[in-house]
């Protein structure tokens, strides 16, 4: 992973930094297209959300995570702050997903092929590791 980050540095390429999580549903999906990658939307209320703080932290920022995002998954955030103020276009996209995959608790993970099509879903967390997180982004991907 340092490897990774200075070579980032040094290329001076923001979007090449592992882990970077995007906002923009249908940039997400025509990246994932490019790229023969699945879209992970993790749905989270990142400023007042327990459990979305606890996957965060215990697996998003792991290098286990990291390293398997990178090489199969475009990140994709939509979030639902309290005291974070979102930019209009970006808080009605989000209430637009909220209806569409008929979201009903925090945080969500959906995973999607490139053309949008869900491949699974899952709702809460329960302390898993990132190894936990990833077999089952496995599993909805062989289905």
């Amino acid at each position: 992973m340092l490897t990774r980050c200075v070579i980032c540095l040094v290329l001076g390429v923001a979007s090449c930094v592992a882990g970077q999580w995007r906002t923009d549903y249908d940039k997400a999906l025509a990246t994932a297209k490019a790229g023969n990658k699945r879209v992970l939307i993790n749905f989270t209320g990142s400023d007042w959300c327990p459990p979305c703080i606890n996957m965060q932290e215990r697996v998003f920022s792991h290098d286990e995570f990291l390293d398997y995002a990178e090489r199969n998954l475009i990140l994709l955030e939509i979030d639902y702050p309290a005291r974070k103020v979102l930019p209009d276009e970006l808080r009605k996209q989000n209430e637009k997903l909220k209806s569409q995959f008929k979201l009903f608790g925090f945080p969500t993970l959906a995973l999607l092929d490139s053309s949008g099509k869900v491949l699974g879903t899952s709702t809460g967390y329960y302390n898993e590791t990132a190894a936990a997180i990833i077999k089952r982004i496995q599993k909805w991907s062989k289905q």
